[in-house]
């Protein structure tokens, strides 16, 4: 592990306590390479993601929100899909040269936090394909390992969006990741729709996989691991 790595694994050992730092450490985008991209930040993104950090937040607003984000993650992650151009006719009879997603698209979630993802992808493309990848903490091992995969059959072939809203430490991702290279999935044809990351886990991804994208809203030294939990109300 490189140092840069090491100083960030301290800063999230740092961070288990409530209080979270009022300035947020300075990440350089640059410095994770051209495969990660954050959601273009605006005061309503920004808005959105406070409302998801902030503890008094009610559950039904905080899903309420929580589907807002997604939905804007979720567009932003479609168009890093490759298109090619088409031509139709328009009600009145002209010609008018347009684009349309290129064939063999599909959604993965990692279980359960992914699931939160799935109606926004669902709703941005009607009858796409998803499947789905359980991954767990192993009890004495604290290694990811898979418990339950199952993928369109044809996903080999396929685009794959991969939903996974929080990154802690990247260990699921690059997991779930090994996984669908093992269905013969190739790198470059998987996006990861992510909201929140910590520094140490995109660049634990981004290394482990330089060849995929990643879409995430921010980057901060804290995740809100209880994103989850908040979402569907266990919490």
């Amino acid at each position: 592990m490189s140092e840069t790595l090491v100083e960030l694994a301290e800063k999230e050992k740092g961070a288990g306590g409530d209080c979270i730092s009022p300035l947020p450490i300075e990440v350089k985008q640059e410095e994770f390479g051209p495969k990660l991209k954050i959601l273009p930040t605006n005061d309503q993104v920004r808005e959105l993601q406070t409302i998801l950090r902030d503890r008094n937040t009610t559950r039904s607003d905080f899903k309420f929100y929580a589907d807002r984000l997604i939905r804007l993650v979720i567009e932003e992650s479609l168009n890093q899909l490759p298109f090619k151009k088409c031509i139709i006719t328009t009600p009145t009879g002209a010609q008018y040269n347009g684009l349309k997603y290129e064939r063999g698209n599909c959604g993965v979630s990692i279980v359960r936090s992914g699931e939160s993802m799935e109606q926004g992808l669902r709703d941005c493309c009607r009858s796409i394909r998803i499947g789905k990848i359980l991954v767990e903490s192993d009890i004495e091992t604290h290694e990811a390992r898979v418990v339950y995969a199952r993928f369109p059959e044809d996903i080999s072939s396929r685009k794959v969006l991969l939903m996974y809203p929080i990154m802690s430490t990247g260990n699921t991702v690059i997991k779930a990741v090994a996984v669908l290279k093992e269905h013969n999935v190739l790198e470059e044809n998987i996006i990861l729709s992510n909201l929140f990351s910590t520094p140490f886990a995109a660049k634990a991804v981004v290394q482990a996989y330089p060849l995929m994208t990643i879409l995430t809203s921010e980057l901060h030294h804290i995740a809100p691991n209880h994103f989850g939990q908040k979402y569907f109300g266990t919490d």
